[in-house]
């Protein structure tokens, strides 16, 4: 049973576009479209990403301005795209596993939380955090390593500017992402590739949770509102025939709803994000020898480096990000499903 099928009879007048559930996709398609689709978001996004990164490992603190000006003089434009490969590479497995687990827990939870006599929002929302973690969860395997390499390049050349240092930036030198990852295999073996995957796990799964409840639940009021003002603007309306979403409202509902999600995410996980960064990305000294940071030493130097408030840099370009991104992500991942479904006539 899909979620919409247990529309409330009270919200009958609000028109929301048609779930396209699991079993409903044609899985190669959207798989194959998907890579495509992301992979172009990815690249338009790229750029904030590095200068949030940039941002969370500096040891003074600097606008996002003077971090942009400082990259572009410096380094130019490929300052901006350092590490790119890598994370493009490493996007396309890692979404697959993000879609799958997605869809199948969200379908699942969905369906179970209906049978047990929820309400349709409560249950849409339950069943979008649980998706959202075991999404965030299955992710991880891939994307920590290739976060871990893809970081490690991002910041390599900002201590080129005494302005712009890094404290404890790793002192290897990385032609690309392959010679990355094997310098990196060789210093700390495997686990130096999963170095942060548990405070990652804590930042990502908690985080997704939150944004898919959130979403969803923005989601639903928000069409809920638009049919509520289009009935006090037009008395005369016929009950069960009121707003009627068109492509244009549903693009609209579904970026402001993630653009509502994203900022409650970054204001809840930016210490955890910051804390991640620097410890898959700075070392410690020990004998006069270079260890990773614990995360307790992490924690201790970015409370030297300006307590809470360092914990918080990067939060402009990172809220910036998520809001991009998940707004870019939603529409264009609701628009892949519907490609993808095998029967479109059901979404009508």
């Amino acid at each position: 049973m899909s979620l919409d099928a247990a529309e409330d009879e009270s919200t009958s007048e609000i028109h929301i576009p048609a779930e396209v559930d699991w079993d409903m996709l044609d899985k190669s398609k959207f798989f194959f479209l998907g890579a495509a689709l992301f992979s172009g978001v990815s690249t338009a996004l790229y750029p904030i990403v590095v200068l949030k990164t940039r941002l969370q490992v500096s040891s003074t603190k600097l606008s996002c301005f003077k971090m942009s000006y400082s990259i572009m003089r410096h380094e130019g434009l490929r300052g901006f795209y350092r590490g790119f490969g890598t994370s493009l590479m490493g996007t396309i497995p890692a979404r697959a596993f993000y879609m799958a687990a997605l869809e199948v827990t969200k379908s699942g939870v969905g369906s179970a939380t209906i049978r047990l006599g929820l309400s349709d929002t409560t249950a849409m929302a339950i069943a979008n955090a649980a998706a959202g973690l075991s999404s965030a969860m299955a992710a991880q395997l891939v994307w920590t390593p290739v976060d871990v390499v893809s970081q490690r390049l991002m910041v390599q050349g900002s201590c080129i500017n005494a302005k712009n240092s890094v404290s404890n930036l790793n002192s290897c030198v990385y032609k690309n992402g392959i010679d990355a990852f094997r310098k990196i295999i060789y210093a700390d073996g495997l686990r130096g590739l999963y170095r942060g995957f548990g405070i990652s796990i804590l930042t990502y799964a908690p985080s997704n949770a939150v944004w898919w409840a959130s979403y969803s639940v923005a989601h639903r009021f928000i069409w809920s509102g638009l049919s509520y003002y289009t009935s006090k603007k037009d008395e005369s309306c016929i009950s069960g025939y009121g707003f009627k979403a068109d492509s244009k409202a549903t693009v609209a509902v579904q970026g402001l709803s993630a653009t509502f999600a994203s900022g409650v995410c970054a204001m809840i996980t930016m210490p955890l994000d910051t804390i991640k960064t620097r410890l898959q990305v700075l070392d410690g000294e020990e004998n006069g020898q270079r260890r990773p940071l614990t995360a307790l030493q992490t924690v201790r130097n970015l409370v030297k480096d300006g307590g809470l408030n360092a914990c918080y840099r990067g939060l402009g370009p990172r809220w910036a990000s998520m809001a991009m991104s998940a707004t870019t992500m939603i529409t264009t991942y609701e628009f892949l499903k519907r490609l993808s479904a095998k029967n479109q006539d059901r979404l009508s």
